[in-house]
């Protein structure tokens, strides 16, 4: 399962955010450091195209997609030098697949801490760009040397070389737009800022109704996706039943609420994209890469369905439902055979056929 990792300074809100995802766990409180060793969580990624396809076959049982999240201790000033938890931090940034920088808007005199989300992006990113900075230039050397005996090598260390400049003028990876494979060559180092990342703003009540003098700043400084919510408002309503907390975001004019966005831009961030399987017993929302073909995806469900892959019948999820049914898609002529170089397409409700 892919997952993201929450990165701020401390009381930045990235407790409360794990506790508005997973119902609750982790101590959120007003000093640093309350986290000290990562929550990991996982989030249901919300989809009406599920729930829609879960009621025309009257499945038994419903699966959404899901990911992981971790809720990382503060990083502080001097983190990649050793400051506060130092390289405990840095390792557990390391560990996930995207970085969601929570960035602190609100302002409460109680807690201590910036309310300027651009600053606190500032101090985040010079510690992330620096540690990865001293990476690359322990092992560059070392690169070079091996690239005289292995030819193979050089191209690992010309995408050493070119991420080393960007690092050194203060530019974080993902926002240099390096070629994919500059990308490619330099994952075996674990950069941090080569990481897919987006910056979530921890709103106060009263900025919901005009967040744009929040996010814009950020927006202008950060180049990424940036989006706006209320955490401890999205807290306290995950702790509701579902009337409940529907009344309340209602009332407020939140509709849904912002998580629900949330996770969806954290998963495409992923390049994470959904296939359907639905019948009486179950429909399934399943996860794949951008980009797979039939047999990657049927692998999905299980290894298998991969290597005794035969053909897929598909079908768009919103066809189907104009049809109602999987046997009236067929009888229509709707569904189409589709080989192992099909690209599975986001929104697809598919059965595979294979044998081992």
């Amino acid at each position: 399962m892919e997952r993201f990792g929450f990165v701020g300074l401390p009381n930045a809100g990235k407790s409360s955010l794990y506790n508005a995802l997973a119902g609750g766990g982790a101590l959120a409180a007003p000093y640093a450091f309350a986290t000290v060793d990562p929550n990991v969580g996982v989030a249901k990624v919300p989809d009406a195209r599920l729930d829609a396809l879960a009621e025309m076959s009257r499945s038994a049982q419903v699966v959404p997609a899901s990911v992981q999240f971790v809720d990382i201790a503060g990083l502080v000033a001097g983190a990649a030098q050793g400051e506060g938890l130092g390289n405990r931090f840095l390792a557990h940034i390391r560990e996930v697949d995207a970085i969601v920088f929570v960035l602190r808007a609100f302002t409460d005199h109680d807690v201590p801490g910036s309310d300027d989300p651009v600053e606190q992006l500032g101090t985040l990113e010079v510690e992330l760009v620096y540690a990865d900075l001293e990476s690359l230039e322990k092992q560059l050397e070392k690169r070079r040397k091996a690239a005289k005996a292995a030819p193979a090598v050089a191209d690992e260390v010309a995408a050493m070389d070119a991420a080393v400049d960007l690092l050194a003028a203060g530019t974080p990876l993902y926002r240099a737009a390096l070629a994919p494979e500059l990308l490619g060559a330099l994952r075996p180092f674990f950069l941090l800022t080569a990481k897919p990342a987006l910056a979530l703003v921890n709103l106060d009540e009263s900025q919901l109704a005009d967040p744009e003098p929040a996010l814009a700043p950020v927006r202008a400084a950060f180049g990424g996706t940036v989006l706006g919510l209320s955490i401890q408002l999205e807290a306290e309503a995950a702790q509701l039943d579902e009337a409940s907390r529907s009344e309340l975001l209602e009332e407020l004019g939140l509709g849904e609420g912002a998580l629900p966005a949330f996770l969806h831009a954290a998963y495409g961030m992923l390049g994470l994209r959904t296939f359907f399987t639905t019948g009486e017993k179950e429909t399934r929302a399943w996860t794949f890469r951008a980009g797979a073909r039939a047999p990657q995806a049927a692998g999905v469900i299980h290894t298998d369905f991969e290597r005794g892959f035969i053909r897929a019948e598909v079908v768009r999820w919103d066809e189907l439902l104009e049809l109602g049914s999987w046997s009236a898609a067929r009888d229509a002529g709707r569904l189409r055979l589709e080989g192992k170089d099909y690209e599975v397409v986001d929104g697809d409700v598919v059965e595979f056929r294979f044998n081992v």
